[in-house]
């Protein structure tokens, strides 16, 4: 996929440093348990590209049911998660490759709401995630701390 200024394409990595409204670096033992057995039921998952670097990762989960907040009762809500490099926050791109992801997700997957979980201490993550057009639905404590909970839909965002 392409935006005004990024490629998304398809893969996976991360870094510390980013994870910090996100309860920190996980061990690797935790990340491989996350991980889909069959890859399929990944929603999605982009590598930012800017000018040949990555800069940043978009990722589509199903929400586990076992954490707070969700839409389904059963769980299993589409997630979408952002990281970027500490040196490109501020100039945009999250937005733009954020936009282009749920693009590509109301085509993939259409009438399935998604749904973004941030600390509410993390300011710019919550005034993304209100730009993009995710409506708060409530706040709850995990990882140590105040968690904002929001969903998407194609028509919330169309407005």
């Amino acid at each position: 996929m392409v935006g005004r200024r990024l490629v998304l394409g398809w893969s996976g990595r991360g870094r510390s440093q980013v994870r910090t409204h996100l309860g920190g670096p996980r061990p690797r033992e935790d990340v491989e348990r996350a991980l889909p057995e069959v890859p399929g039921r990944r929603p999605g998952t982009f590598v930012v590209d800017h000018s040949g670097k990555m800069i940043g990762l978009v990722t589509f989960d199903r929400r586990d049911s076992e954490r707070p907040g969700r839409i389904r009762p059963e769980g299993g809500d589409a997630e979408l998660s952002y990281m970027f490099l500490p040196t490109v926050w501020g100039r945009g791109y999250a937005a733009e490759a954020c936009e282009a992801a749920l693009r590509w997700f109301a085509g993939a997957l259409p009438g399935e709401p998604v749904v973004l979980c941030t600390q509410a201490a993390n300011d710019r993550s919550v005034r993304l995630a209100v730009k993009l057009g995710f409506t708060e639905v409530e706040r709850f404590e995990e990882f140590d701390a105040e968690q904002w909970f929001g969903v998407w839909s194609l028509t919330k965002s169309a407005r």
